[in-house]
């Protein structure tokens, strides 16, 4: 058992350095608890690494090798991690808020029957019960928030660079190994070829030609569409956006969604049609140098961040704005 166990990463032969920055966090945690901590290192060879980790302070380097988990195949790398959990146990498991930790820490949540908090920014062991007090920003980073959370193992990913590295000293912890128990029929997917017209770079676009809710149905993206092609004619890189409302009803795409939980821009002109600006959407776009808004609601939020703002139809203003566009062109 391990009071504290960190999930390690190896970049390029060697630890990560958000792997150290968890062993410090680690060592924190290991003694609030009064206890110990360790990592854990998964892959096809990690052999060295698990010797270069021993000199910052685990008591124990858990290594799990085997050939399948040469690259990152979810399903093989998520049993692995189950496997290791159950036989160590540990109290506390944290990983970076990285790919990896991202992948496997809600699956691994749902296996084990337990709750992950993400990104968090500082930790902490609760000295009344011992629990994992986890603080991480809330609201698009307007807020802060602490949360407590019942089950074992207590289970959070990390934020790169809010904990100092782990120090390289003396090597007094051991190396374990344990036994991977995978095979070949637990891969349920050897490869995927993704097809794409077109590929959507909304941080890279010059303009963005927002579509939400108000468009009232999935038409009202053909009319963005015009206008995106008139505005191309005088900007270099016009792409059609979208809120949230759009991509849940099954209009467009949700590589097109702008927002906390799409894509974070700033343009130099933001067109918001039809979007009334909820708080995850403003917080993707409101860095934008112009914000345009159309809107029939004079009181949407999306007019308090507008620099210009028309409250009209946008099937009455859309066509009017490409007509004078074209006149320009």
């Amino acid at each position: 058992m391990s009071d504290v166990l960190i999930l390690g990463e190896v970049k390029e032969g060697s630890l990560d350095l958000k792997t150290l920055e968890l062993l410090g966090a680690g060592k924190k945690l290991a003694g609030e608890l009064g206890g110990e901590f360790s990592l854990l290192l998964m892959g096809d060879s990690v052999s060295g690494m698990a010797d270069e980790a021993l000199p910052y302070g685990p008591a124990k380097v858990y290594k799990l090798e085997h050939h399948l988990l040469q690259g990152f195949k979810t399903d093989l790398w998520l049993a692995c991690l189950e496997q290791a959990c159950r036989e160590i146990n540990p109290k506390v498991l944290l990983m970076s808020h990285s790919f990896l930790g991202m992948e496997l820490g809600p699956r691994l949540a749902c296996r084990l029957n337990t709750r992950l908090t993400t990104d968090c920014i500082d930790l902490s062991i609760d000295p009344e019960d011992g629990l994992l007090l986890r603080t991480k920003p809330v609201s698009g980073g307007n807020a802060i928030s602490v949360f407590k959370c019942p089950g074992e193992p207590q289970l959070a990913t990390v934020r790169g660079k809010v904990f100092a590295a782990a120090e390289s000293g003396d090597a007094n912890g051991e190396i374990v190994d344990i036994k991977a128990k995978i095979d070949e029929s637990m891969i349920k997917v050897e490869s995927l070829e993704i097809v794409r017209e077109e590929i959507v770079a909304l941080d890279k676009a010059d303009v963005v030609v927002s579509g939400g809710a108000g468009l009232g149905e999935e038409d009202g993206f053909e009319l963005l569409e015009e206008l995106r092609e008139a505005l191309s004619k005088s900007f270099a890189n016009v792409m059609i956006g979208c809120s949230r409302v759009a991509v849940d009803k099954g209009w467009i795409s949700s590589d097109h969604q702008v927002g906390l939980t799409g894509t974070m821009i700033s343009p130099d002109i933001y067109v918001a049609v039809g979007i009334s600006g909820a708080i995850q959407h403003l917080v993707g776009m409101v860095h934008a140098k112009k914000i345009i808004a159309i809107n029939t609601d004079p009181g949407c939020n999306m007019f308090k961040v507008a620099d210009y703002g028309v409250v009209e139809d946008y099937e009455e203003i859309i066509p009017a704005l490409i007509e004078k566009l074209e006149e320009l062109s």
